[in-house]
């Protein structure tokens, strides 16, 4: 799964139709993963993260996860969902001189999801050295399928692993009557991952990855994301997530 293109400068595509639910420019900045700046940023952060696993470890607490702006590496021995689809989009990036443009992903949403842990990794120059800020989810159990998330969003720029789908297929539907969502009425939204009309584009009833790495432009949870266990350290030099364990078992109904 390799959606990956050249950069090419920011068209806004289809300007007349208003944005649908998870379309990126729609989410509210507040919500973001700030994973840069500093390490005096970073530490205090940590030290927080502290306290929020402690609070997730006793069931006490459930958050949304948005990490956006700049590639996040990541993996996870298993990613269950329903309602699983899939399109080609655009994503717009800020390139290192300032300026903005567009890369082409791999678009996925589930809207009910489960996790076999999940690592994320990314690297950050701090002070002219080169720090890692890693994240890790999940309780280290290959077969508990532990993490619970909603309306799960990723966008993909590379990925290995092997996907199983199931239920009704649809493969080359194209990418903007892909339907991941409901609405308060129970009725699905339309074009939720945003995609231009005419794309290649995935739907299916469930989908199930297995031993997943890969490299995600943008990767949000804003419905609820729950776990046993959450980590966040900050490293010298360049670490990567450990490969991803085969799952044993097989995953619950979200």
């Amino acid at each position: 799964m390799s959606p990956e293109h050249p950069e090419h400068p920011e068209h806004p595509e289809h300007p007349e139709h208003p944005a649908p639910l998870m379309n990126p420019e729609n989410r509210r900045p507040e919500g973001r993963t700030h994973w840069r700046r500093s390490l005096a940023v970073a530490v205090p952060a940590l030290l927080a993260a502290g306290g929020l696993g402690s609070a997730m470890a006793s069931g006490a607490l459930a958050v949304g996860l948005r990490i956006q702006d700049r590639p996040v590496d990541f993996t996870t021995s298993s990613l269950y969902g329903t309602q699983y689809g899939a399109a080609v989009v655009d994503q717009t990036v800020v390139r290192p001189d300032g300026s903005t443009g567009t890369v082409r992903v791999l678009r996925m949403g589930f809207a009910d999801g489960m996790l076999n842990g999940l690592c994320l990794s990314r690297r950050q120059q701090i002070a002219g050295a080169t720090y890692t800020l890693l994240l890790t989810l999940g309780d280290n159990d290959p077969g508990s399928w532990e993490i619970r998330t909603k309306n799960t969003v990723l966008d993909l720029r590379n990925a290995t692993g092997v996907l199983d789908m199931d239920g009704i297929v649809d493969l080359n539907t194209n990418g903007a009557d892909v339907r991941t969502v409901k609405d308060a009425d129970g009725a699905y939204v339309v074009n939720p991952l945003n995609s231009p009309p005419h794309r290649f584009g995935i739907q299916a009833r469930y989908a199930k990855f297995d031993r997943i790495a890969g490299t995600a432009q943008d990767f949000q949870i804003p419905g609820l994301l729950t776990t046993p266990k959450l980590k966040l350290s900050v490293l010298p030099g360049t670490v990567a997530c450990p490969a991803p364990a085969a799952p044993t078992g097989t995953p619950g109904t979200p």
